[in-house]
């Protein structure tokens, strides 16, 4: 088997270089899967592919008229297989969930081994191209396309100060910011509000950060963004 053989060398260097840019991206993001997973799952799906394509080179003893090539089974297999590394790298992080972007890279990266391996040069390009594109547009669709962000917010207060539950959404609320259901912790010198609020922007939580800095009797403040 010569290993320079376009129909083996094209497939392998095209699924190295559209994993290597892919993960390029996700590195830059500080991804859970980065520059050398992203590599390495489009080269492993590339090389399946090749297995099961060129068929024939390897089963070179068995007679010509019983061989069924048949790589669909090879794609299904490895598009089953990559779910596992996929799940992987999806994590919980409080109410939010973290690796979903990076999870639909590694499915795509994995897709497009898989074309480069079966010789779908042109697709697996335009695939590729397409995928850095979205990856790349993640800041400019956070700013043009309408989104519901939510964060959780925790304050503590002092005991004495008689703060209660309708003074702190009152501050929640002249900020901008709408809460979900309040809970409450009480100890021996303080007393905790905590709740999920939506509209959280950067402007609206410097605003209510603000409230809380000039506010004696604000002893704490926890601030966990939904990043998802």
């Amino acid at each position: 088997m010569n290993l320079f053989d376009p129909d083996l060398a094209l497939p392998i260097l095209g699924a190295v270089v559209a994993g290597a840019i892919i993960g390029a991206e996700r590195e830059y993001r500080a991804s859970p899967a980065g520059f050398r997973t992203h590599i390495l799952v489009s080269l492993s799906c590339a090389l399946l592919m090749l297995t099961a394509v060129h068929q024939v080179r390897w089963l070179s003893d068995t007679p010509m008229e019983i061989i069924r090539i048949d790589p669909v089974r090879m794609a299904h297999g490895v598009l089953t297989g990559i779910g596992f590394l996929c799940g992987g790298v999806i994590f919980r992080e409080g109410f939010g969930v973290r690796g979903l972007t990076t999870a639909a890279s590694l499915w795509m990266t994995a897709s497009l081994g898989i074309l480069f391996g079966v010789g779908f040069y042109a697709l697996a390009i335009a695939g590729a191209v397409a995928t850095v594109c979205v990856l790349a547009a993640v800041r400019a669709s956070e700013t043009i396309l309408p989104q519901r962000r939510y964060a959780n917010v925790k304050v503590r207060f002092l005991r004495a100060a008689a703060i209660s539950q309708q003074d702190f959404t009152d501050r929640l609320s002249s900020a901008g910011l709408r809460a979900a259901t309040v809970q409450q912790r009480m100890e021996s010198d303080s007393v905790e509000y905590g709740t999920t609020i939506s509209g959280v922007n950067e402007e609206r939580m410097d605003r209510f950060t603000s409230q809380l800095r000039s506010d004696s009797a604000v002893i704490g403040f926890d601030y966990m963004p939904h990043d998802i």
